[in-house]
């Protein structure tokens, strides 16, 4: 363990859909297979969520080699707030800590997402995969049709 101070990565980001629809994206398998942790090279090989309290998820790509990235909801609070622990046991064994605060607006929803605990070496790379995770929803929810 280290005696390093952690850091926090947060991210916000307007959304043009429906405040349920941006939040049931990261609790929905199907959907988050398509843009959470997804890469343009890499293949979704395994996407399980059990989206209640206490649950968890798993979700796995492979890429030159399996990347699994793990955690565990603390918090569900439809369609205010998403609260789980985050880790990727290939490059740390330790759990962190990511917060998504849903805002609704006249059209749309705001998100902000906040990753605590992290590491400091791995603050960049968090930042950039989490923008990219954002960015990817939006694509996505963009691309697809359908109620809220």
């Amino acid at each position: 363990m280290t005696n390093e101070p952690a850091g926090k990565v947060v991210i916000s980001r307007r959304f043009d859909f429906p405040i349920e629809r941006v939040f049931d994206a990261w609790l929905d398998p199907a959907q988050a297979g398509k843009f959470l942790f997804a890469t343009p090279t890499g293949q979704m090989i395994r996407v399980e969520i059990d989206a209640h309290v206490g649950g968890s998820f798993t979700i796995t790509r492979r890429d030159a080699e399996d990347i699994e990235h793990v955690g565990t909801y603390l918090e569900i609070d439809r369609p205010r707030r998403l609260v789980f622990t985050f880790g990727v046991p290939k490059f740390s064994a330790q759990l962190t800590r990511v917060n998504l605060d849903f805002r609704p607006q006249p059209t749309g929803c705001d998100l902000t997402l906040t990753h605590e605990d992290v590491l400091p070496e791995w603050v960049n790379s968090a930042r950039d995969g989490w923008t990219k995770i954002v960015d990817a929803l939006a694509s996505h929810l963009a691309q697809t049709s359908g109620p809220a």
